[in-house]
């Protein structure tokens, strides 16, 4: 009998990053669903941030995002390093930078691995490290007419 690990869909697929991007258009989540889909994936944690209305206790009227030239392949890189460390079927994320409004799509990420616990851990490191590492900053306008440059998104 088999081992449950010994199947092939239990562990990590030939190339499973499907999708890296940094796009000044609108994200798409139905994008990012569809590029991870894979029938030896039994969950897909999927993680999308929003522009919220207030950050520091002040309300935000108007954000922008910009990036290093390098944030794609940066992105690709920690994309490279929760497959190596999950047994990842499919992988995808985005983040948009340019000038945003309250309630847009900032970043969309998704991963799909065999088991839901695997998925959420996966896609938590993934979002996570993005946020962290990533070279892309945040420019926030407020209603009381001041403004802040936020490190690594």
């Amino acid at each position: 009998m088999a081992h449950t690990n010994d199947h092939p869909g239990e562990q990590a697929a030939p190339d499973p990053i499907r999708l890296i991007g940094i796009r000044e258009t609108a994200l798409s989540v139905d994008e990012v669903f569809r590029a991870v889909g894979d029938d030896a994936a039994g969950g897909v944690a999927l993680f999308v941030g929003t522009v919220r209305n207030h950050d520091g206790g002040a309300d935000v009227d108007a954000l922008g995002y910009s990036c290093h030239p390098s944030a794609e392949a940066e992105m690709r890189r920690i994309a490279e390093k929760v497959v190596a460390g999950h047994p990842v079927r499919a992988l995808a994320a985005v983040h948009r930078v340019g000038d945003l409004r309250v309630g847009d799509l900032a970043v969309v990420v998704a991963v799909a691995c065999p088991h839901r616990a695997e998925a959420f851990d996966a896609c938590r490191e993934l979002i996570d490290d993005l946020k962290h590492e990533v070279p892309i900053w945040k420019h926030q306008s407020f209603s009381d007419g001041t403004e802040e440059w936020v490190g690594a998104c």
